[in-house]
């Protein structure tokens, strides 16, 4: 087989298995991203919690001094009362009394359900708060264990890494430049094998010359139909 040919094929298989990292590293950050991301969820209802309650507890202040408004009213139309002359008089201050203890049941209600609204989210904002306090003692384990994992991962990148170098160092570089102008659209299929006449890259039928030069190996062949470098896999010869 010819050098080059043999280069660059060698080369395809070190690009492809640099590529195969990057899902590995994905994998291996995927536990650390979603535990981040389930914290930073936790977080956001922590935040959305508190606001809702301190809204909550605002809109019962305003109900208890309404309620302490009313209640002084009342208080004032009984002293009122001993002091009525006319029977209209007493008609407009019954009215008034009316519509207060009305006012007073409604904000007694309302302060009831404020209550039990705020009641529940503070439950609720302690439950976040319990299940954040979990996640923040295992993200520290999680971490260590993403770190191993990406610590292997990486050392066995950087021997790839080590491995393609020298092997480009000893590459003509002209030939080195057509690869690499091929790999910017074909990618891990810049160089394939020609299975059963056909490039593997296309799938496309290539003609008995194109296909004896292949099996020949003696110079560097491509697709007629989509310019990938072909070779002969030793099963195939």
């Amino acid at each position: 087989m010819n050098l080059h040919l043999k280069q660059l094929i060698d080369l395809s298989q070190i690009d492809k298995e640099i590529d195969a990292f990057e899902p590995q590293i994905e994998e291996a950050n995927y536990k650390l991203e979603a535990a981040l991301a389930k914290k930073q969820s936790i977080d956001s209802d922590i935040e959305n919690l508190t606001k809702e309650i301190k809204d909550e507890e605002v809109k019962k202040k305003k109900n208890e001094l309404h309620l302490q408004e009313l209640s002084q009213k009342l208080e004032d139309n009984s002293k009122k009362s001993s002091e009525v002359k006319t029977e209209r008089e007493m008609k407009s201050l019954q009215l008034e009394e009316e519509i207060a203890k009305e006012q007073v049941t409604f904000a007694n209600e309302e302060i009831e359900r404020l209550e039990r609204v705020i009641a529940l989210k503070t439950e609720q904002a302690d439950a976040a708060k319990e299940s954040l306090k979990e996640l923040d003692a295992n993200l520290a384990s999680i971490k260590a264990e993403v770190d191993e994992k990406l610590e292997v991962i990486n050392k066995s990148r950087q021997e790839v890494f080590v491995k393609k170098e020298k092997l480009i160092s000893e590459m003509n570089q002209k030939g080195l430049a057509f690869y690499q102008k091929i790999r910017r659209w074909a990618k891990n299929s810049t160089v394939v094998p020609v299975e059963e006449q056909a490039c593997m890259g296309c799938h496309m039928v290539i003609s008995d010359k194109i296909y004896a030069d292949v099996i020949k190996a003696e110079e560097i062949t491509t697709c007629p139909h989509c310019g990938r470098i072909l070779y002969m896999e030793a099963h195939e010869e």
